[in-house]
């Protein structure tokens, strides 16, 4: 199956080192994807997962930032984090040791797999009203016991496990309820202009 992103990208990439160095300056289209205000909001993410700020997120940067949400990662969770390219869902482990800026990502890499995640989903708009047809009080929630009924046993039915990372976590409450406008909001990337947004 061929990629739609460029060699270059690839983990088994046989590129020598100057067509790689000229082929990260080229422009990409990613950026062509996104408003100027969600593209700032990208680079200030990946600036703070890029800790020493040489514009490539390594195994040092990685190992940082899970330190300083007191997460421990394990050898295993930091190569497929660092082997991750654009197109492909999860790189082959590689049995020899690469430098950090072979086994990491730049800005344009991440912004193309951020692209890959978002534009994976429907629309802000659709997804609300998908879920607002099991909102009979217009409440912004909906019970997790009929979702759980109408994902697995209807249309494109879904896996036990698949529903559970759906509906487990912050956006479900003590009683049952899914807060799907919340999860909403999480999910997609605010699409509206900061100048029509109000002041707080």
């Amino acid at each position: 199956m061929s990629s739609k992103y460029p060699a270059y990208l690839s983990p088994s990439s046989t590129l020598t080192k100057a067509q790689k160095s000229r082929a990260r300056r080229e422009p990409s289209g990613v950026f062509s994807l996104f408003q100027a205000p969600q593209i700032q909001q990208f680079k200030e993410a990946f600036q703070l997962i890029d800790h020493d700020k040489d514009g490539w997120v390594g195994e040092g940067d990685l190992r940082e930032i899970f330190a300083s949400l007191g997460i421990t990662p394990s050898p295993m969770m930091l190569d497929d984090l660092l082997s991750a390219r654009p197109g492909s869902g999860s790189a082959p482990t590689s049995p020899t040791k690469a430098s950090d800026k072979d086994r990491g990502i730049n800005f344009t890499m991440f912004l193309t797999m951020m692209s890959e995640r978002l534009f994976e989903f429907d629309t802000e708009a659709e997804l609300l009203e998908a879920f607002e047809s099991f909102d009979e009080a217009d409440a912004g929630v909906v019970k997790v016991e009929e979702m759980r009924r109408w994902l697995g046993d209807v249309g494109e039915r879904m896996g036990e496990r698949e529903i559970d990372k759906l509906l487990k976590g912050p956006f479900t409450d003590r009683q049952g309820n899914f807060n799907y406008r919340e999860w909403v909001k999480v999910l997609r990337v605010n699409e509206e202009d900061p100048a029509e947004q109000p002041m707080q």
